[in-house]
C-alpha cells in the first residue's frame, strides 16, 4: 500500500494547505481538489465492504486501514470526485502517521486553514467530519 500512495508520503498537510492558498477562486480550489482525489490509489473492489462503509456521509465511502512499521496505510474510496478529492486532503494529514500522531493532529486547525467547512454544503461537511472520526476510531483501537 505505501509505495502507491503519495497522500502523506510526498504530499502532506503542509503541502496541501500551501498549494490552495494560491488559488483565490473557490471554483479553483475544487478543481485542485478534485484533481487530487484522482491522484488517489484505486481500492480493490474487495476493499468495498459494510464494515469499510462510512456512516453520516452523502455518498458513498470506505476506509480501510492496515498497520505497517507502527504507521497507520490508508486506502480509501468513494463514489464522488469530489469526495475522493476531500478524502485525499485528509489523507495528506493522517496517511503513514502513528496513531499517535494521528490522534494529536489539530485537523480543526487543518480545515480552518483550508477554509474548508466554509465552501463544503452541510451534509458533505459532516461527511468529512464522519471520515475523520472513523480514521481517529482506528488510530485509537491501533
Amino acid at each position: 500500500m505505501t509505495d502507491t500512495n503519495p497522500f502523506g508520503h510526498s504530499v502532506s498537510s503542509e503541502d496541501i494547505v500551501e498549494t490552495l492558498g494560491f488559488f483565490d477562486a473557490w471554483e479553483d480550489r475544487y478543481k485542485y481538489i478534485i484533481d487530487l482525489g484522482k491522484e488517489l490509489p484505486a481500492m480493490d473492489d474487495a476493499l468495498h465492504t459494510e464494515e469499510r462503509l462510512v456512516r453520516g456521509c452523502q455518498s458513498q465511502v470506505w476506509i480501510d486501514t492496515a498497520l505497517e512499521n507502527d504507521r497507520l496505510q490508508i486506502s480509501v474510496d468513494s463514489d464522488a470526485f469530489i469526495v475522493k478529492g476531500l478524502l485525499a486532503v485528509v489523507l495528506a494529514a493522517y496517511n503513514n502517521k502513528t496513531p499517535a500522531q494521528v490522534l494529536a493532529f489539530n485537523v480543526d486547525e487543518y480545515f480552518e486553514q483550508l477554509q474548508l467547512l466554509n465552501h463544503l454544503s452541510p451534509t458533505r461537511g459532516n461527511g468529512l467530519r464522519a471520515m475523520v472520526a472513523r480514521i481517529r476510531q482506528i488510530a485509537e483501537a491501533s
